[in-house]
């Protein structure tokens, strides 16, 4: 069993697995901007190698993103499956090389997650994970159920809640959390009887309690890890939020390999203690990498929300032909369709931000 820690190990790892695939590869894709492993996949299916691929059917980064992306694969000679609308998102990041190999990433494949984001990453060729990471990949791309085998096998929402509840519960000593925003109520709960009972608590990201919490400095967050007591670890795509333990597809493991958990602590340790100091590159710097990925938003929205204004125009149309011009004349309606779509862009925003 390996560890993979971003944004320290880059996509060195994720390269070496698609190269090393003899016959198959599995993934399931939330988002994907990465060429290189874009290249990889592509240069597997010339070689032979039979890629599936499970791509979300939605995410904030736009629809049109995410089916451009399938036919860019479909034209690779990947196979191509779209994930059921009928959970909120499916936000898991798996690899399954040869199904014999399994890859459980905290990450999605974009430069942002990879280049300058905490996330973490499991290999293990553990039998049993494998399996179920198979089992759930087959069930998701045919819609049909899937239902738990294994406890260290987290899926929201089939067994995540129970699971990570009593992973909490168990801690005696230490609790040290990633989660860029804990909010489910029963798990704060939780964790705030932990801290009744004398287990020390520290959260690296936000958390909607009395907890002794600090924000990542000089990276962005993006991993969901428990340590406990120095012995386990929990690595996955799911925060400690209701929307993520009951509504959404994601997946995560138990960890109890004694080198990883100590990799994951002194990571912990060392964001810890940084947290609030600055790094030796300038707020100027900072500053302007922040405007590029904003500039890379702006840009984004004014292609995606063109064909909403469209709509907006035909439905405007068409509540004058039912109603008159002077039903739009009147103030109090125009305030309120302005605010009605304020309201939603706002919405979005804030969804996009938890993502």
């Amino acid at each position: 069993m390996k560890l993979i820690i971003e944004p320290d190990d880059g996509v060195s790892p994720l390269l070496s697995a698609i190269k090393s695939a003899k016959e198959t590869i599995d993934l399931a894709i939330f988002r994907f901007d990465h060429r290189d492993l874009s290249k990889a996949l592509r240069a597997d299916v010339a070689r032979g190698v039979k890629v599936n691929a499970l791509v979300a059917s939605v995410n904030h980064g736009g629809e049109k993103s995410l089916r451009k992306l399938e036919m860019r694969f479909l034209d690779a000679g990947i196979t191509v499956a779209r994930s059921a609308n009928q959970l909120l998102r499916y936000h898991d990041k798996l690899i399954v090389i040869d199904r014999r190999t399994l890859y459980v990433l905290s990450f999605n494949f974009t430069h942002l997650d990879i280049d300058r984001s905490r996330g973490f990453g499991v290999i293990t060729h553990n039998a049993g994970w494998v399996a179920e990471a198979v089992k759930l990949l087959q069930a998701d791309s045919k819609r049909v159920p899937y239902s738990s085998g294994l406890d260290t096998f987290v899926v929201s929402p089939v067994n995540a809640r129970k699971v990570l509840a009593n992973f909490l519960k168990r801690a005696h000593k230490q609790l040290l959390i990633y989660d860029p925003k804990i909010s489910d109520k029963e798990m704060l709960r939780i964790l705030q009887d932990r801290v009744k009972a004398g287990v020390e608590v520290r959260v690296i990201g936000q958390c909607k309690a009395d907890l002794h919490v600090k924000g990542l400095s000089n990276l962005r967050l993006h991993t969901r890890t428990i340590i406990r007591d120095g012995r386990q670890a929990f690595i996955g795509s799911q925060s400690l939020r209701a929307a993520e333990l009951d509504l959404r597809r994601e997946v995560g493991l138990v960890i109890r390999d004694a080198k990883i958990v100590k990799k994951l602590l002194e990571t912990f340790e060392s964001d810890w203690n940084s947290a609030g100091k600055k790094e030796s590159a300038s707020n100027t710097d900072q500053a302007e990498t922040r405007k590029k990925d904003s500039d890379k938003v702006v840009k984004i929205l004014i292609e995606e929300l063109h064909p909403i204004a469209t709509t907006v125009k035909k439905a405007v149309k068409k509540a004058v032909a039912k109603a008159g011009d002077e039903a739009l004349e009147d103030g109090s309606v125009q305030d309120t369709v302005k605010g009605v779509v304020k309201k939603a862009v706002k919405q979005a925003v804030k969804d996009a931000i938890k993502a």
